[in-house]
């Protein structure tokens, strides 16, 4: 039985991934499945960010977050939700975004630089203190984001009509990727250590915020789209091989 510090799960970036990849069974195997398809999913990218938008576009909670002026953004911000279109500027600027990264999951190179472009994906999103802007998204919503791209990229593996053998295992590999960055994720949201304004030097105080915090995750409406994501993720891939 392998010892995991769980201190150094949120302390060391390298160590946390190869936890979470050894517990997913993510490897070599996986990197080769991706790099075995990437050459024809990469045209789906375009499909799959459009989807995207169109998606965060139908919720003013999601929509919400792409009014105010986004970090790296040198135009004009929009004023109102009813002012931001699905062309307009800022949000061609963020679509550039997620077709860089899902481009970035396709080719790699999986080493230490990909995994720290993954942490800062998930810590630009995060109201923490370190980072510049104060964008703070709601993990419920980053974690029904996640799922979405998932079941986009699925239905886009899917309609390329790969045999079957070589279909599941990109499945599978994307399926545990998109987990690992999901992780990348939880980690800003359940550390203590990155809630804002907390007093680490008070005891009380930091307890109390992350009493606070943890009650907020252990919500059922928190908790759902996680267990949901899960045991779908789990079902569909049993029903897969069984009539495979």
């Amino acid at each position: 039985m392998q010892h995991i510090d769980s201190a150094q799960l949120y302390s060391d970036g390298p160590y946390r991934f190869d936890y979470v990849a050894k517990f997913m069974d993510f490897g070599e195997e996986d990197i080769k499945a991706i790099g075995e398809v990437a050459d024809k999913v990469r045209p789906l990218v375009p499909v799959v960010v459009d989807a995207v938008y169109a998606k965060l576009f139908q919720f003013d909670v999601t929509k919400k977050h792409f009014v105010p002026k986004n970090e790296g953004f040198s135009g004009a911000a929009p004023t109102s939700l009813e002012e931001l279109t699905l062309d307009h500027p800022q949000i061609k600027f963020r679509k550039d975004f997620l077709s860089k990264y899902l481009y970035k999951v396709l080719s790699g190179p999986y080493d230490d630089r990909f995994l720290r472009y993954l942490d800062w994906v998930a810590k630009i999103h995060t109201d923490t203190p370190e980072k510049k802007s104060k964008i703070n998204v709601d993990y419920i919503h980053i974690n029904a984001l996640m799922g979405f791209v998932e079941s986009t990229l699925v239905g886009g593996l899917l309609s390329l009509n790969l045999d079957r053998e070589t279909e599941a295992k990109a499945l599978l590999a994307f399926n545990k990727l998109l987990w690992i960055q999901n992780d990348y994720f939880a980690k800003y949201y359940c550390n203590p250590a990155t809630v804002h304004d907390v007093n680490l030097s008070s005891n009380k105080t930091a307890s109390g915020h992350c009493e606070s915090v943890l009650n907020q995750l252990i919500t059922p409406a928190a908790i759902l789209p996680l267990a949901v994501g899960a045991v779908s993720g789990a079902l569909g891939i049993y029903y897969y091989f069984r009539h495979s």
